[in-house]
């Protein structure tokens, strides 16, 4: 299905101009606007292209997908070739979050930067949620307890990467291993450094050049009870880990 006109007339009003303003940046009538608009005509390619670098959205965004479901400009570049969808909003203007189903995981390292992958992803609402984008990941494995595997974290876009906070949780997505969830570390030579809280798997080292890209968590559903038996385990990793911490800080004020 083509949304070309839908897009234009869409993007141009989140922008804030007329018809006639729009015309004037393209130096063409004000009718061929209109138009184009509504759907009386179909732009030529080179109006295409005009248009791509002027939205700052690639040319198959711009005509194979339904960007009016944004309510605002949120377009996020990354790299040359992609973007992040816009804040997907539902009928009642409410923020919609995608959900990365254990299925649609395996696939995410190929299909994070496909629009038809995302608009395919089944999306919830979550009013209690900050203001940003956000997706939802499923957890695999103990690498990161008390969260048990099986549980779904919620986490907002980092548009810069840089601005990782040392010793928060992310979810990473890097060329190599696709999707993990572990505490991230800042190190020279622009790299990462993923730490997993379950101490009997280790930590290691990521290049900034490999990490596609990074959601700070922001909360955790989790979709089975624990039993008795799990939490206390889960106390007493969490008991073990943060007294590391405590031990590391103890020996720098020592040395």
């Amino acid at each position: 299905m083509n949304f070309l006109s839908k897009n234009i007339k869409h993007i141009r009003v989140l922008k804030g101009l007329t018809q006639e303003q729009f015309a004037d940046d393209f130096s063409v009538s004000r009718s061929r606007i209109s138009s184009y608009e509504e759907n009386r005509a179909v732009p030529p390619i080179d109006f295409i292209i005009e248009l791509s670098i002027f939205f700052g959205v690639p040319i198959d965004v711009l005509v194979k997908n339904d960007l009016s479901k944004s309510k605002n400009e949120s377009f996020i570049e990354v790299g040359n070739q992609r973007i992040l969808f816009p804040i997907m909003v539902d009928d009642a203007n409410e923020d919609l979050i995608e959900i990365i189903s254990t299925e649609a995981s395996a696939g995410y390292l190929n299909g994070y930067a496909d629009p038809e992958y995302v608009e395919d992803l089944q999306k919830i609402k979550l009013p209690f949620l900050p203001a940003g984008k956000h997706r939802a990941f499923p957890i695999k494995g103990d690498s990161m307890l008390p969260t048990k595997s099986g549980a779904f974290v919620i986490a907002k876009f980092l548009e810069d990467i840089q601005e990782v906070k040392e010793g928060k949780t992310y979810i990473v997505l890097t060329q190599n291993d696709g999707l993990t969830y572990k505490r991230v570390y800042k190190k020279e030579e622009n790299r990462l450094l993923l730490v997993p809280d379950n101490k009997k798997y280790n930590a290691y080292e990521v290049h900034l050049e490999n990490v596609l890209e990074l959601w700070e968590y922001t909360c955790c559903i989790n979709t089975q009870e624990y039993d008795e038996h799990e939490l206390k385990i889960s106390n007493i990793a969490l008991m073990l880990n943060q007294l590391g911490v405590e031990l590391k800080a103890l020996k720098k004020l020592i040395a």
